[in-house]
This record gives C-alpha cells, sequence and structure tokens, in this order.
C-alpha cells in the first residue's frame, strides 16, 4: 500500500479538454481532506411510462428529491426523462454539498450544454431550491485552486463570510435559478 497525496488528482479525469454535457466537478469533504469528483448525469426519453432514476454513488433518495426540486422550482419536465447519476471513480459520497452540483448536471443534460469545465460547483439545495451554505468552504476553494479551477459557484451565505482573496472567480448563488442563469441553463 503506498499513500496517495492528492486524490483530487486521482478521481478527476487527465484530460477535461473535451467536456460533454452533464457533467461537472463537486468539492467534497472526506473528513476534514477536500477531495475534487466529476459528477455525470445522463438524461435520456422514457420508452416505458414509469421514468426509471439510477444513482451511482450517491443516495438514490437524494437524487430523486433533488429531480423533484428541479421540475418544481426550475420548471424542468423531467416526468418523461430516465435519469442516471454517478460519481466517477466508484466512490460513494453521502454529503449535501453535491446538491448544485446534482441540479446542474443534470439540467446540463437534460438541456444538452455542456458546463465550462474550469467551473466548480458546491451547494446544498433546500426544497425551496435555495441554496444553503456548507461547512470549510476555504479548504474547498483552496483544493479548487490548487486543480486550476478558474472559476467556483458557490452559496451567496458562504461568499459573505470569505475572510482571503482567491485566484479564481468566486459567484455566489441564493437559489439554483442564479446557478442555472449563470450557466446559461435557464
Amino acid at each position: 500500500m503506498c499513500e496517495i497525496k492528492n486524490p483530487s488528482s486521482v478521481l478527476l479525469s487527465d484530460d477535461r479538454t473535451e467536456n460533454p454535457p452533464g457533467t461537472v466537478v463537486v468539492a467534497s469533504m472526506e473528513g476534514t481532506r477536500p477531495i475534487l469528483v466529476e459528477l455525470q448525469a445522463l438524461t435520456t426519453l422514457s420508452v416505458f411510462g414509469f421514468p426509471k432514476r439510477t444513482a451511482n454513488g450517491i443516495d438514490f433518495n437524494r437524487l430523486t428529491l433533488l429531480i423533484a426540486v428541479l421540475e418544481k422550482r426550475a420548471g424542468m419536465a423531467l416526468g418523461n426523462q430516465d435519469v442516471y447519476m454517478n460519481i466517477v471513480g466508484g466512490i460513494r459520497i453521502n454529503e449535501p454539498a453535491l446538491d448544485l452540483g446534482i441540479i446542474l448536471c443534470t439540467a446540463s443534460s437534460f438541456k444538452n450544454m455542456p458546463i465550462p469545465n474550469d467551473v466548480i460547483v458546491i451547494g446544498e439545495v433546500g426544497l425551496t431550491g435555495e441554496v444553503r451554505n456548507v461547512n470549510m468552504i476555504e479548504k474547498r476553494i483552496k483544493e479548487a485552486e490548487k486543480m486550476g479551477f478558474k472559476t467556483c459557484i458557490i452559496p451567496e451565505s458562504n461568499k459573505k463570510l470569505l475572510k482571503e482573496n482567491y485566484k479564481l472567480d468566486i459567484i455566489g448563488v441564493k437559489n439554483i435559478i442564479e446557478a442555472m442563469k449563470f450557466l446559461g441553463l435557464k
């Protein structure tokens, strides 16, 4: 066994120049260590009357809840769509800070519009579509900065509390609509 000094570099694809719709990088925490992972979503018209939902690496119930929020709060008609969600690398993460990434990569797949590959997303999403603050935001942003990301979308409530200056653009959003508009998904 050998130590992995930077797990984010192992979990992220070496070549992120091609960025298809339905992918986004999110910042998670494993204990006190930030880990960047890629989320992938695929939406496709259901051939049967009951749309299929599949979650690989995240909680299935959380996925269905976030799809409902996307439908109700953003007006995205996913009721006839199969939705598949995956965390690249085969790891399992149960953290609400991935919520905004799940919402945005699902919308990206549905609209068939890619999210820029230099964008990272962090934020918990509530039932009303609000983007709620997350813990250890500075560590997450520093990891994103270290990995070369240019833009970080975070909760507005977290942005107000930042004490340091960062090299990347930090975009604070109050709800999923603001995040979707920033990325051209709404």
